[in-house]
């Protein structure tokens, strides 16, 4: 899956995650069912909404208003509780910013979503497309309508210190004020028709699949804080405090985390989480050891924490700060004392958690074999319902049938992202999602791509394979054979310790450039262990953050360079891969060197690939892992002749 995606806010919204009533606690979208697949691209008429938004904003002394997408943790993706700027635009693609003044309203957001966003917005709306040649952003948009004094408000909670900062500058130099509106007025314009906020159980990760106890991964963070001379760490991001404390939830679509946050000082762990949603089990790991706050508590208790650590600090003539996520709320910033009272950082957990230790590296190899198993069972059903059943199958038939499959084995929590199943040009679209009623037919003539993942117990997956089940054009074999090169070069390389995956991502390029093609996006992201598929910091790719970060053991990262003709097809290979330390002959500078152990097991397509196009060590490389997928695979289909001779002939040696 593409680093990042997001996903139409649609299914957010009509999605909450579910504990199902059985023997293994199970997180899911809600919509299970095609038929709430569908987004309703009607227009809803906003004039109401506004009118009474508008309201709001003179009695506050707020001439301009802004909403993000996000919620208060700056989550990828959102509960329906949170889909505020959703709500007052009517706009339901996930990408998008909304700002409100007296007498107009614009709505930003990328060309993924030009065309939804045109059907969608009502006539009180300003479209801006960005990324068009004069179209201004909508931080430059605001400012410009700032200019004479205005105020621009914002609740503090749903954005970041740092982009509140460098805001507040362009709005300063317009003449504007930007403020910070601790009610959320879209709020109070929603009323009591705004969704609840969810309240699933927790449940424990327990130390068998996380393989470190919540008290040993405090007292590292303890060790990182008192090295840093820090007097504590606000955790805020969803999927930090659910690693931390050995925890899991279903509040999130696709996302096993709880609403919560916690904060740690050399002397005390607090979990700010609705005590409601905490079963027995739940308290009874935490202990004594942690201690048990009220969600909405946060921002008082660190105001007052804040407080006193500052007041006895001044005493002991010593200087410390609190430590921050750098992608923290202002809110929380702010009742931290401000910029003077608070380090923004890199965070140390989201640094700890993307360093796997064995038992979490163990998790993701087996239940890649799972996966990799229900892939190649729903691969060779396709292939038989096109071919000698002459089915006729949309595109959400095949995702729903993927799912089904996936159910059946050990351990299957949820799906990690909602399934892209792509036919021919549809292939070509990278951020596609198939609606049923809207979504195509699956073209046996055409190229097929499947991005697909799943929650497991004991890990994360995350596959793309592009099949092809007739005759594909030479085009297609040579542009999938030199993404298939381009997947093994990366998977194979051994790189000095201090590489990053910026460094790293020109070698999945390089058979499509020598040919004058390329792709738009990342080549790999980090994945989480039961937790988010998008895991930060690390990630293969030319955004700058890849660069600040080097790729060490333990991490778990994609490999998924694509090809793309649109109106055409589209081609993606997605292994996930696990960075080792490797053996070398020598070591430059006495520098451990690292490379990738390949997890994902499920074949790629023989039918596209381009023989006269592979070296005879290509040929072998593709050789062992096809003999290993088979190996590790075949086992899961003794009752089961279809797949087990499509699997004989897709992994069968070259």
């Amino acid at each position: 899956m593409l680093l990042p995606r997001f996903l139409g806010r649609s299914h957010a919204t009509a999605a909450a995650y579910v504990a199902a009533r059985t023997p293994s606690f199970r997180v899911r979208p809600f919509h299970a069912s095609a038929a709430l697949r569908a987004i309703d691209m009607s227009k809803v008429d906003t004039t109401q909404r506004l009118a009474d938004l508008r309201k709001l904003m003179k009695e506050r002394n707020v001439d301009i208003y802004m909403v993000p997408s996000e919620d208060s943790h700056q989550s990828e993706y959102i509960a329906p509780c949170d889909a505020r700027r959703e709500y007052i635009s009517g706009f339901t693609g996930s990408a998008g910013y909304a700002v409100i003044t007296h007498d107009k309203a614009a709505l930003s957001t990328d060309g993924r979503y030009f065309n939804q966003a045109e059907k969608q917005l009502d006539s009180n709306w300003e479209l801006l497309k960005q990324g068009i040649q004069d179209v201004p952003t909508i931080q430059e948009w605001t400012a410009d309508q700032a200019e004479g004094g205005k105020v621009v408000g914002v609740d503090p909670s749903v954005v970041t210190a740092a982009d509140a900062r460098k805001l507040a500058d362009k709005i300063k130099k317009k003449g504007g004020e930007y403020k910070a509106i601790d009610e959320n007025l879209i709020d109070l314009v929603w009323g009591d028709k705004r969704p609840a906020r969810p309240s699933e159980k927790v449940i424990v990760q327990p130390e068998k699949y996380s393989g470190k106890s919540f008290e040993d991964k405090i007292e590292d963070l303890r060790k990182e804080l008192e090295k840093r001379k820090s007097l504590g760490f606000v955790v805020s991001m969803l999927d930090e405090v659910a690693w931390l404390f050995n925890l899991r939830g279903s509040d999130i679509p696709y996302n096993p985390v709880f609403f919560s946050y916690a904060v740690v000082t050399s002397t005390a762990a607090t979990l700010y989480v609705d005590e409601s949603k905490l079963p027995e089990d739940v308290k009874k790991h935490l202990g004594d050891k942690v201690t048990i706050r009220p969600y909405e508590a946060i921002f008082g208790d660190v105001t007052s924490l804040s407080k006193e650590l500052f007041e006895a600090m001044e005493k002991t003539e010593t200087q410390k700060k609190f430590l921050t996520s750098n992608r923290a709320s202002w809110a929380l910033n702010k009742a931290l004392g401000g910029d003077d009272k608070v380090e923004e950082t890199r965070s140390p957990v989201g640094d700890a958690k993307a360093v796997k230790n064995e038992v979490e590296l163990e998790g993701m190899r087996q239940c890649h074999i799972r996966d990799g198993a229900a892939l190649s069972e729903y691969f060779a059903w396709l292939e038989d319902q096109l071919i000698n059943k002459k089915a006729t199958l949309d595109e959400v038939d095949g995702a729903d049938k993927l799912e089904e499959i996936r159910k059946k084995h050990d351990m299957f929590m949820g799906l990690s992202f909602d399934t892209i199943s792509s036919t021919g040009p549809n292939a070509a679209v990278i951020h596609y999602k198939p609606e049923k009623g809207e979504c195509a037919v699956i073209d046996p003539k055409a190229i097929y791509l499947c991005d697909s993942g799943a929650q497991y117990r004991d890990g994360t997956t995350d596959t793309t394979r592009t099949m092809h089940f007739t005759e594909p054009t030479e085009m297609e074999r040579t542009a999938y054979t030199l993404v298939l090169k381009g997947n093994m070069a990366l998977e194979r390389v051994k790189f000095p310790k201090g590489t990053t995956g910026f460094a790293l991502d020109s070698l999945a390029r390089q058979f499509l450039w020598q040919e004058g093609l390329d792709y738009r996006h990342g080549t790999g992201h980090g994945v989480g262990s039961f937790l988010n598929v998008h895991e930060g910091p690390i990630g293969i790719g030319t955004r700058v953050q890849y660069s600040e970060v080097s790729l060490a053991v333990g991490n778990v990262v994609s490999d998924e360079p694509g090809y793309y003709e649109d109106g055409k097809f589209g081609i993606r290979i997605e292994n996930m891969v696990m960075v080792r330390e490797v053996e070398t002959k020598h070591k430059f500078g006495d520098k451990p060197f690292l490379g990738f152990e390949h997890v994902t097991m499920t074949p790629h397509c023989r039918n596209l690939v381009d023989m006269s196009l592979l070296t005879e060590d290509e040929k072998s490389f593709i050789n062992e892992y096809h003999k290993e997928v088979y190996e590790k695979t075949s086992k899961f289909f003794e009752n089961d002749s279809l797949t087990l001779e499509w699997l004989k002939r897709e992994t069968a040696p070259y």
